[in-house]
């Protein structure tokens, strides 16, 4: 094996253990106060929450949530505060009291089809609107039993925002 082949292999070898090694970080991040996966979601208890620069009433509010139960992703914790983002990457620190460990989800495309049974070929039950919010039930690999509107059913995974591709729930 020549000299350059070997680097070649080595700097690949060390790649992937980099890479897995990360990954294996990023499953194990905890939240500080609450010892809670991060990032992690949730929703907003609230129908109206002040959000601030910073960890505490003495910082500055940017703007206030005004859509109850719109979920939220946890990005970072410090004491009795949560920072948050929404869909578009937007936030800053809310009070925890403000949120909800009830799960919910924003549809990310128009008009999606919600159907019977986790298949492509199940008879549609509804169609969400885009930007609709819905209550998250199991979720398979690529399938979510939703709530929303009177209607239950399921919806790809894909199409919404508040779960992550690798999550299952039961």
């Amino acid at each position: 094996m020549s000299k350059r082949v070997f680097t070649r292999l080595f700097y690949a070898v060390g790649l992937c253990l980099l890479v897995s090694a990360t990954a294996a970080l990023a499953e194990q991040m905890r939240g500080p106060v609450t010892n809670l996966p991060m990032p992690r979601y949730v929703s907003l208890k609230a129908s109206k929450a002040n959000v601030r620069r910073g960890p505490s009433l003495t910082h500055r509010i940017d703007w206030v949530f005004t859509r109850r139960n719109m979920p939220l992703q946890i990005t970072a914790e410090h004491g009795h505060w949560r920072r948050v983002q929404d869909l578009d990457g937007a936030g800053g620190w809310v009070h925890y009291s403000l949120l909800s460990g009830v799960r919910t989800v924003i549809v990310e495309e128009d008009m999606l089809v919600i159907r019977m049974k986790p298949a492509d070929d199940s008879p549609e039950v509804a169609l969400l609107e885009l930007g609709v919010v819905a209550r998250l039930g199991e979720c398979g690999p690529d399938w979510c039993r939703l709530t929303s509107g009177g209607y239950k059913g399921w919806a790809e995974k894909a199409s919404l925002w508040g779960v992550t591709p690798e999550e299952l729930r039961e």
